[in-house]
């Protein structure tokens, strides 16, 4: 079996956890590539995405590798699930520390009404 990066070996972990404890809720992953944020929401009890926004989405401003583009991708996402009626999610960070623009997009998440 190949090594795993350190990346990958946080992931692994915190995907365990959330497993754990997710009680049935769905799942807020988020992907940050250099340029862009991607966030979505995953039933994973079903297999399908309810709702997904990233920078690529025409109602962000400016470029996507800001914390100011993040956080408007997280209003947008709270915004989309509220109208599909998800309230409560689990935060899936992948393999990305918990700061920045993952920060800021679960603030602006939590602002916009989902709890986790």
């Amino acid at each position: 079996m190949a090594k795993l990066s350190l990346f990958d070996r946080r992931r692994r972990r915190v995907r365990t956890a959330l497993k754990a404890r997710a009680g049935g809720r769905p799942r807020l992953s988020v992907h940050r590539s250099g340029r862009h944020i991607y966030a979505q929401i995953i039933d994973d009890a079903a297999g399908k995405t309810i709702v997904a926004a990233s920078t690529l989405n025409k109602g962000t401003k400016g470029p996507g590798a800001t914390c100011t583009a993040a956080s408007d991708v997280g209003k947008a996402l709270a915004e989309a699930a509220k109208a599909a009626g998800v309230t409560s999610v689990v935060f899936d960070r992948g393999g990305f520390l918990f700061h920045g623009r993952v920060k800021a997009l679960a603030d602006a998440a939590r602002e916009g009404g989902l709890e986790f």
